[in-house]
This record gives structure tokens, sequence and C-alpha cells, in this order.
């Protein structure tokens, strides 16, 4: 048998890219803040990551990269569409964002999830050391823990939801509400990015399976299950490194250049998520070149919507619908040679993405519903100079943080217009004073923090602290 982990961490993906040289498969670390936070304790421990490599059909082998263990669980293509695009991203992602879009109810959806869940659950009990901790990660994953805990109860689990949990109204619609609740009630600690998804988690119990609650701790067959707050960070010393990088400056200027040095260049950066607010940004910033508010070309926007879930119908229309609201500002505000709107539909690499925040004198995160969303982080972070103006959906989790953002209601497009216009004319020295702020907090509250903070609190404290990654 091989060697068993005392930590290990399950998610629906791996930390890894496929890459083929010379016509042989490698793999390579794939950047993402989890794997930065997790990297030093997994090392320190000879920890296991299980999660999905990507395509259909067998899985690798397990293998080791940078001294944590990859082990491999398969997907079919069959299992794709019900367990992935159907049951995670058609029920549970609508469903916990406040339905934003119309949750979609299958049962041969559900099933698909229950069959990938205990696969999942079994690679964790198989790797998992006599005591170890195992961390479950994220929606795809909700039924492991009870599953695990009924395979192995020696072991401490911990679960992270990086999503929104909605309240009780919206969560009763689900059509197998109690077998979810009571799969995450299967870990001994259930973190979440904020306090009141916490409190919805801890009433919900109550309320659909009547357990008895004392503050954040839910009494569960004998044992106390404690709910959390634990808001998700960025590696901000990273950040601040790509931004003081000569090339990346360069390149920021470059972008300016490229746009015509307007004076004011807008931002924003989202997955292709109806969930992000993007069409309605658009109509605010239509509507303030309409008004005479701000003018092309002396006010331009860049609007980077990476391609996301491609084949779930919801997303095919609002591709649709985006592309549409930019053509008719185009249409009617841009100029040969001199579009208003900048829509770039492809995923960029984080150290484009830097140059873009650096680049912007005015970054949009406008959200209709958001767990944390990173991007905000990652902007604050790069403005090294002190310079730019963050406008911030109240209804992302990092609004709870990022205080210093002219905060706003997405679904209130006089509200949206207002902040916009606020952020293109506050002050330099206003701006200045607010980055600081949020730079300070972020310094303090950045990613490694928060991994050590949940683990802590599930009980992991007789290691010594993780490293800085």
């Amino acid at each position: 048998m091989a060697e068993r982990s005392s930590f290990v961490v399950v998610a629906n993906r791996l930390p890894v890219d496929e890459v083929i040289v010379d016509g042989e498969r490698q793999w390579r670390p794939s950047p993402g803040g989890l794997v930065t936070a997790l990297h030093p304790v997994l090392a320190e421990q000879r920890g296991t990551w299980i999660g999905w490599a990507g395509g259909a059909g067998e899985a690798p082998e397990p293998f080791e990269l940078e001294g944590i263990r990859i082990h491999p669980v398969p997907l079919s293509a069959e299992e794709l569409e019900r367990y992935y695009e159907g049951q995670s991203n058609a029920t549970i992602w609508p469903l916990y964002h406040d339905a934003v879009e119309t949750p979609v109810y299958k049962r041969r959806w559900r099933e698909a999830y229950r069959i990938v869940n205990q696969r999942f659950a079994q690679a964790a009990a198989d790797v998992a050391a006599e005591g170890a901790t195992v961390w479950v990660q994220d929606y795809q994953l909700q039924l492991v823990p009870a599953m695990l805990r009924e395979m192995r109860p020696d072991l401490r689990i911990g679960f992270f939801l990086h999503i929104p949990f909605p309240p009780i109204e919206l969560f009763m619609q689900m059509p197998f509400r109690a077998e979810i609740l009571r799969g995450l009630l299967g870990a001994d600690l259930v973190g979440f990015q904020q306090r009141l998804a916490a409190q919805n988690f801890v009433r919900l119990a109550r309320h659909l399976l009547g357990l008895r609650y004392e503050g954040q701790s839910i009494q569960v067959d004998g044992r106390k299950v404690k709910a959390g707050a634990f808001p998700i960070s960025i590696d901000t010393a990273d950040m601040e490194r790509m931004a003081a990088d000569p090339g990346v400056q360069a390149r920021a200027k470059q972008i300016r250049a490229e746009l015509g040095d307007p004076e004011t260049v807008i931002l924003g950066v989202d997955r292709l998520d109806y969930t992000k607010g993007i069409e309605l940004r658009l109509k605010a910033f239509r509507e303030l070149l309409a008004d005479g508010k701000l003018a092309v070309p002396e006010a331009v926007m860049v609007q980077v919507a990476t391609p996301s879930r491609e084949r779930v119908e919801h997303y095919q229309t609002l591709r649709v619908k985006v592309e549409r609201e930019v053509g008719r500002i185009n249409g009617e505000f841009g100029r040969v040679g001199m579009p208003a709107v900048h829509y770039l539909h492809q995923s960029y690499s984080r150290t484009e993405l830097a140059a873009l925040y650096l680049a912007a004198d005015v970054m949009m995160v406008t959200p209709l519903r958001d767990g944390m969303n990173l991007v905000a982080k990652e902007y604050v972070a790069c403005r090294a100079s002190g310079g730019g103006a963050l406008v911030l959906s109240e209804f992302a989790g990092a609004a709870t943080e990022l205080k210093q953002a002219f905060l706003c209601n997405p679904h209130d497009p006089d509200g949206v217009k207002d902040a916009l216009l606020r952020a293109v004319g506050a002050e330099p020295s206003e701006l200045k004073r607010r980055m600081r702020v949020m730079q300070r907090h972020l310094r303090t509250h950045d990613v490694a923090e928060w991994a050590r903070t949940f683990l802590n609190e599930l009980g992991v404290t007789e290691r010594e602290p993780a490293p800085e990654a």
C-alpha cells in the first residue's frame, strides 16, 4: 500500500495543468491562491491533493510534483455533463447566488453528484493516515464530509465553501436539501466567506433538521460542528512584486498608449458569468456617455470576460447579451479606430492582468452576488503608487473588508453611475488615502493567513506555522 498522508486536500480540480512536451505528457503547477496558500503545509506534511485532472475517462496514475502528492480522480463525459455542468453549475451555483438565474433541478444530475462525491470521499479515505486532517473544498463536493466521516471517523475534517451560502428560504428549494446539509455537517469545521453565511448555515441546521446550536456550534450525533467566517484572500506580496516589475510597468504604459492615451481607463475583469453584473455595468457606462457625463476618447472601458462553462445554456445566452451591448455602445459612441469599449473574450496570464490593473484608473467589480471576488483585492495590491479607484458591489464578499472602495448596489443603475462618477472625479489625495488603508489590510490578511486561521480553528495547531508562500 502507498504511504498515507497526514494532510489531505480534496477539491474538484487538481492544482496542475497538463502540457505536452516533445509528444510526452507532463504536468506543471497551475497558478492560484488556494495552491499558494496550501503548498507549504502540503510540502511540509508530504500531503496529498485529490482532484480531477481534466479530460474525460481514465485518470492518470498518482504522481508527485514539487513535494505534493497528486491523486487524480476520474470523471466520465456523462459525469462531467451531469455532476459538473448540471448539478454543480446549473443547480447549486445559481441557487447559492441568490437565484440570479433560475436553478434547474434534475434527478439524474443529483444521482451523478452523489456518485462522484462518493468517489472523492473514497479516495480521501484511502490516502489519509490515521488521525489525518482532510480539508474539502467548495460546492461541488458538499456530500464528501459526511461520506468520509462514515468511512473514517478517526479523521479531522474541514470544509470550506468558496461561494455564498443562501438564506433558508432559498436553500429550501433544493430537492435534496437535507442530504446536502447532512453532508456538510460531516465536517468538524465548516468555513464560509462571510459571517452572515455561517449564521444562515447554523439556523438552517435548526430549521431543517431540528439540531440544537449554541453560538456557532451545532450539536450533531454527540459531537460539535463549528461554523465560521474565513474570508479568503490573495498572495498580496506576490501581486506587489509583479506590479513592481519593470517589464509589467512598461506593458501597462504600452496598454494605455494602445488605447489612445485616454484620461480615464475603466477596467472590468471577470469570468463570463451571469453573477458578475457585466451587462448592467456596460449599461451604466452607456448611460453616462449618453448623458454627456463621460465622453470618448477621454474615457474608455476595457472589459475582459474570461470564457467560462461554455456548454451551459445560461452562459451562452449571457455571451450573446454582453456582446450585443458592447456592439450597441461602440455603434453609438465609438469612432473610427476608437471604440468606447474594448471587449476581450479570452484568458490572460497573471502578468498581463497585473499590467491591466496598473493601466486602469478605475476598476469596476460589480457582481450581483459573489462569495469574495479576488480581482478586487488583486487590483488594490497592484496599486503601489497609491493611485486608482475601486468601484465595488456591496454584494461581493470583498466589500466587508475593502470599505474604502466606492461601494454601490449593482441592481441600481443610478447608484452604479454615481459611484463610477465619484471614482473618476475623486482627488488624487483622496484616492491615495483610500488605497493605502485597503493595502494595509491586504498585507496582514493574505491567503497564507487565511489558511493558517482556518487550520488553527480546525485544531491543526501542533504544527509549526506554515512558512510564507
